[in-house]
């Protein structure tokens, strides 16, 4: 494990050297649009949704109400846009992981670098917008802050298999299936804007299957105070589930890609 993790740093510094030169093209993606979104949906439509009355929300406000959502969207959308094309590039059109097996480094240790490297990007971004969150008065509790560590297993357990699923395709083509039918869908049914009990029953329970809806559940009750701990250990171990089985498939799929 110290021996993956030492050379997992090493591929860490190599990602921050490249993103060091490119950060600017993920200023729009990765923190204009979700602020964005806060203001539309959050002051904009929820002061005619607070008109009416928020007790189906419990008793907040629209925009405290869906800032943890977005938060673990976020999450989500940064994660899976840093699990798709770069690991494509790396394997297909730059080549630069085969670059890097022909060094000492193994498949596990290009999986732990990238890992890494995600983890960054998910944890930088929904820092700064924790942060704007709570200026605009969108976390009612202290306990907000926890609501960072969680959305950043959240993009990690939806990185993981996206990871797995970029090492079998021959091209991105697939890439707009991920985003079409696992992103959108998620984004949209996740219980970030409104909740999923006010859904049809069979969606309600896809949702429940949905990785963002434990993060979003977990990240709004932390925001909210009323963190519920057996409900938060089974959102925890079902994030590190799709986590740790994402994380066997991805690197078994890089084995196979530049080894076998």
């Amino acid at each position: 494990m110290a021996l993956v993790l030492e050379n997992g740093r090493r591929q860490f510094d190599y990602w921050l050297t490249v993103y060091k030169r490119t950060w600017k093209g993920t200023l729009i993606s990765s923190f204009l649009l979700p602020l964005l979104y806060l203001a539309a949906m959050g002051i904009g439509l929820g002061s005619f949704v607070d008109r009416n009355g928020t007790g189906a929300l419990g008793g907040v406000s629209y925009l405290q109400f869906i800032a943890p959502g977005l938060l673990a969207s976020t999450a989500l959308q940064v994660a899976v846009g840093e699990s798709t094309y770069p690991v494509m590039s790396g394997l297909k059109w730059q080549k630069f992981f085969h670059s890097m097996i022909a060094s000492p480094l193994r498949p596990v240790d290009v999986v732990a670098g990238q890992f890494g490297f995600i983890a960054f990007r998910v944890g930088s971004t929904c820092a700064v917008f924790l942060v704007v969150i709570a200026l605009f008065g969108g976390l009612s509790s202290p306990l907000g802050v926890l609501a960072l560590p969680v959305v950043l297993l959240v993009g990690m357990a939806a990185a993981a298999p996206v990871v797995a699923v970029a090492t079998t395709l021959e091209n991105d083509a697939g890439f707009a299936m991920i985003f079409r039918f696992g992103v959108i869908p998620a984004f949209l049914f996740s219980g970030a804007f409104f909740p999923v009990s006010q859904l049809p029953d069979w969606i309600e329970w896809l949702a429940y299957l949905s990785p963002l809806w434990h993060g979003v559940a977990l990240s709004r009750d932390l925001a909210m105070g009323t963190i519920n701990p057996p409900l938060a250990l089974l959102n925890v171990a079902y994030l590190l589930a799709w986590f740790a089985v994402g994380t066997w498939f991805a690197v078994r799929g890089f084995t196979k890609r530049l080894v076998g």
